[in-house]
């Protein structure tokens, strides 16, 4: 009983010691999703790369595009993505990759995703995911909503009034 306890309590010391920290380098090739997108397109257009940080460690990793609609694939991405940064308009954060280091990063970084679109004034957090069954199970299993099935991708769409 007591490991377990020790364990609970070292995982909300590490939950409670994280910190959203925004990236200017990152090796694109530890990317599960989407490891083709260079490190310049990932910062392109307003485009921002965002770490898990806990004791001078990145814990895992969120890339996030800002637009106005919602895209369906890579293409309407980077150019609903580069019309919102040419107008200073930025009213939907995509996520387009998420990937983990460590066990349970993943979700606190969509935590945290939340809390610095409702700091920006952004209306809405949607994602860009691959049709894959563990996207599908992330997303759902950390309180998203599908929205659209797509030809080659899927939106999901966390609510900023409940988070």
């Amino acid at each position: 009983m007591k490991k377990i306890k020790n364990k609970i309590e070292d995982f909300f010391k590490w939950v409670n010691g994280t910190e959203l920290v925004e990236l200017e380098n990152i090796d694109v090739s530890e990317d599960p999703v989407r490891p083709e997108l260079s490190l310049e397109w990932r910062l392109k257009n307003g485009r921002k790369i965002f770490g898990l940080e806990y004791k001078d460690e990145i814990e895992g990793i969120i890339c996030i595009a800002f637009t106005n609609e919602i895209p369906v694939s890579i293409k309407e991405l980077d150019l609903m993505s580069e019309l919102a940064h040419l107008k200073n308009e930025k009213e939907i954060a995509i996520a387009y990759t998420v990937w983990s280091r460590k066990r349970g990063a993943g979700k606190e970084l969509i935590k945290k995703i939340i809390k610095y679109a409702k700091n920006e004034n952004i209306k809405r957090v949607v994602t860009l995911s691959p049709q894959t069954p563990m996207a599908t199970h992330f997303h759902i299993s950390h309180g998203a909503k599908q929205i659209n099935i797509n030809k080659e991708t899927q939106n999901f769409e966390y609510n900023l009034q409940k988070n």
